[in-house]
């Protein structure tokens, strides 16, 4: 009889083997639809700054068109309050479980963002935001978790680019959104209220959805919960099996870590101390590249003297590419490439064309230039998310996640405001030298200490991460005698 460390390692070697399918591929499909209202309401710190500058909830005071400061509080709220769920709740996940924690994480910040939609003051807008940042920064790294734990090694880095995929049509829906509604009231109510409204409701018709998903049987094993994980396993291999008219082969024999309780001061300690610092480094900047651009686009096109109309409709342009690469990626570079490299060509990428982007001032060329940088950011974007989720070991990985993720979003809070410094000091070439800069860092922290984990199982990067401090070790321990 198989013990119960053989039962859990059969178990990872199980997932590893599945292959592509509908069956296999339903649960990324699935968890993505509410990676739509995620996105959206992610990029409102973008589009609802114009809505409410019109309606005189944000004001621009000395800090000129737009409201600048008001919206660098609003984007400062939505992402504090990341950066706290991110911190403080995303380990509730590794205690009970990947599935529970992103059904009400998703509520969470759907009632918020819902309740937004009622406020007239700058402080009540910027609560709500604050609310319903908490909740996204929980769901993100959540999800990202479950996601690296249910999908197969072979093909994990396209389900992340599908994934990215459908959550990025988010943007174009926004953005078109805002076009239409924002310069309106329809039937007396503001443009920007429809828009909370819209995007809080259908993330609650997604949690419907999202309920039938099962837990992630990694998980589940790591927990000593042999017997949920098993079954939940061979019912998604019966139906596998039978899509394909064929039995599965034999999984291929994995290494695994036996189950055990994870401090989170593990993560400060070799041989994760060095993946951390990396991934500190990296998470700070690279958002400052991302959404230094994204959510700061229809400003910065406004600054260069386009009308807000024509802002909104060169964003709408932009914002339409977006789901589109990720689909590009899905089928060209997901999975051909070590993900480090893809992180470190994208930052480059972004870097140069930002560059470019501050210089032009043709409506065309700024629209094409924006689609390239949107490229490389959802490039860089579905690269990075099982990157830092495949470092690091199953029983600590969502509180390890959401600490190293948190400074992404902590980074947001402050370039939020040395943006709009930026942007009303020295224009913006200011902005995008900042940009680039930052995209720089990122570069050099992931190409030079990042290591490789393409096509690996997760229990196999653990292990030789362990077999790398067992070497270290020796060899100190030989220095001294």
């Amino acid at each position: 009889m198989e013990t119960s460390c053989e039962q859990a390692e059969s178990i990872s070697a199980r997932i590893d083997r599945l292959p592509e399918c509908r069956a296999v591929w339903a649960f990324p499909i699935v968890a993505s639809f509410a990676g739509i209202f995620e996105v959206y309401d992610l990029y409102e710190t973008a589009y609802l700054p114009l809505g409410l500058a019109h309606d005189g909830i944000f004001t621009g005071g000395h800090s000129g068109l737009l409201g600048i400061t008001d919206q660098a509080t609003f984007a400062a709220a939505t992402f504090f309050g990341m950066f706290l769920g991110s911190l403080i709740f995303s380990s509730v996940s590794d205690r009970f479980g990947r599935r529970p924690i992103f059904l009400w994480a998703l509520v969470g910040y759907s009632v918020a963002s819902l309740a937004m939609a009622g406020q007239t003051t700058a402080i009540g807008v910027n609560l709500c935001r604050l609310l319903a940042g908490v909740g996204l920064g929980v769901e993100l790294v959540t999800i990202d978790t479950y996601l690296v734990e249910i999908v197969p090694k072979t093909f994990r880095g396209k389900v992340f680019a599908i994934f990215h995929f459908v959550a990025y049509l988010g943007i174009p829906l926004l953005a078109l959104l805002a076009y239409f509604l924002i310069p309106i009231s329809p039937f007396g109510v503001s443009g920007w209220r429809w828009i909370a409204v819209i995007g809080g409701s259908g993330a609650m018709v997604v949690w419907w959805l999202r309920r039938k998903l099962p837990e992630s049987p990694r998980w589940l094993a790591q927990q000593g919960r042999i017997a949920e994980a098993e079954a939940l396993l061979t019912a998604l291999e019966r139906r596998v099996e039978a899509e394909l008219r064929r039995p599965l082969s034999i999984p291929l024999p994995t290494a695994f870590v036996p189950p055990r309780d994870g401090a989170f001061t593990d993560i400060f300690r070799p041989p994760l101390m060095r993946f951390t610092i990396m991934l500190l480094v990296f998470n700070f900047f690279q958002t400052i590249g991302f959404f230094g651009f994204t959510n700061w686009l229809p400003t910065l096109l406004a600054a260069q003297g386009h009308s807000v109309t024509k802002s909104l409709l060169y964003s709408l342009a932009v914002a339409v590419s977006f789901p589109i690469w990720p689909l590009l990626w899905s089928f060209t570079v997901a999975d051909r490439f070590e993900r480090k490299w893809l992180i470190v060509f994208s930052s480059g990428v972004t870097a140069g064309l930002g560059l470019l982007f501050s210089i032009l001032t043709s409506g065309p060329l700024l629209v094409a230039c924006g689609v390239l940088i949107a490229g490389a950011n959802t490039l860089l974007s579905f690269s990075y998310h099982p990157y830092q989720a495949e470092l690091y070991p199953t029983h600590i990985r969502a509180r390890a996640v959401g600490f190293v993720y948190s400074f992404s979003r902590l980074s947001t809070v402050l370039t939020s405001y040395l943006i709009a410094f930026f942007l009303t000091n020295t224009g913006p070439t200011g902005v995008f030298v900042f940009i680039s800069i930052s995209m720089l860092l990122v570069m050099l922290s992931i190409g030079l200490f990042g290591p490789r984990t393409r096509g690996r199982a997760l229990e196999e990067i653990e292990q030789s991460r362990r077999n790398g401090q067992a070497v270290y070790a020796a060899c100190r321990d030989s220095e001294k005698r």
